[in-house]
């Protein structure tokens, strides 16, 4: 098959070496110019720099809707596109005309958190599972038939980055799969159930505020969900933000206001959290290792020298 790829980052760059691999021929690959959000930083190996090396033709683009990529997707002639982490909307003129229509790669367990941040989203919700689906596209987003899908446990200490590095693992595999029953005439087109769907934002550094009246469990959630090298979860103590970097849930359960700096607690210092703190019924969240603005790594215990303040989501 002739075979075009749209697709951006590392995502995008795992996709393109896989249609590379498959022995299929790649006569195009359309990626967006590089970006300074603080999220599209990172895993930013470079669909371009990987095309040309190959050989294959580039497209810069923000969004495919110019005369231009029509004319060079035509003439690319693909039997299929195929597409991973492209961040605009895909017009039907494009996505219908290969022969076989075009194949998106998503990492969610579609038709659960389509759209953005799929696996922080996930890990913040306590999902026991996070994965990858190779889909066909349709007008509407994430939404089309399933082709394949494969899912990995999600461990009680793992975090965004682990899973990440998961799922990143599985892009290869999934796309020889899609493309070899595409090929063959043998592809099993399965509809997503609707009733299970859900449709998540793109992430920016201020969902990585910490609201004390969440629970502790959830916080902590949080914190793994936003490890290195994603912006960390943060709030303020005394007027500083401060980057929560590791934490767990506290042994003991503990009363009064969500965000007091409470009692030091195994490795590091308990913070009230959870909006049942009030009446003692909440467990608090213990902090063991903070980040300063100046880029200061430190245990919670030396950061908070003394008990009693309180952590707020403003300075």
């Amino acid at each position: 098959m002739r075979v075009v790829m749209f697709g951006y980052q590392t995502w995008g760059h795992r996709t393109l070496q896989a249609l590379l691999d498959s022995g299929h021929e790649v006569s195009l690959a359309v990626t967006h110019p590089r970006s300074d959000h603080a999220y599209e930083k990172i895993w930013d190996d470079s669909v371009a720099d990987l095309a040309a090396a190959h050989g294959v033709p580039v497209l810069l683009r923000n969004r495919p809707d110019d005369e231009e990529l029509m004319a060079a997707l035509k003439e690319a002639d693909p039997d299929l596109i195929v597409a991973n982490n492209w961040r605009t909307w895909i017009p039907p003129q494009i996505f219908t005309l290969p022969r076989h229509g075009t194949l998106n790669v998503h990492d969610s367990l579609l038709p659960a958190y389509a759209g953005f941040s799929p696996i922080i989203w996930a890990l913040i919700n306590g999902e026991t599972e996070v994965g990858v689906t190779a889909h066909m596209m349709d007008e509407r987003l994430d939404a089309g038939d399933i082709v394949v899908q494969r899912a990995v446990p999600v461990g009680p200490s793992d975090t965004a980055t682990d899973l990440f590095h998961r799922t990143v693992d599985l892009i290869g595999p999934i796309v020889a799969e899609s493309l070899e029953s595409i090929a063959s005439g043998r592809a099993v087109f399965t509809p997503q159930d609707r009733s299970k769907a859900s449709f998540f934002h793109k992430r920016s550094v201020e969902d990585g505020r910490i609201d004390w009246a969440w629970p502790a469990e959830d916080i902590e959630r949080l914190v793994r969900a936003q490890s290195d090298p994603y912006p960390n979860a943060f709030t303020h103590y005394r007027g500083e933000r401060v980057r929560v970097l590791k934490a767990s849930v506290s042994e003991g359960v503990y009363g009064g206001t969500p965000g007091r700096v409470f009692i030091r607690e195994g490795d590091g210092v308990v913070i009230v959290a959870g909006a049942g703190a009030r009446r003692g019924r909440s467990r608090g969240l213990v902090i063991e290792r903070v980040r300063t603005d100046d880029g200061t790594e430190l245990r919670a215990n030396d950061y908070f020298r003394v008990m009693g303040g309180y952590l707020t989501d403003r300075p």
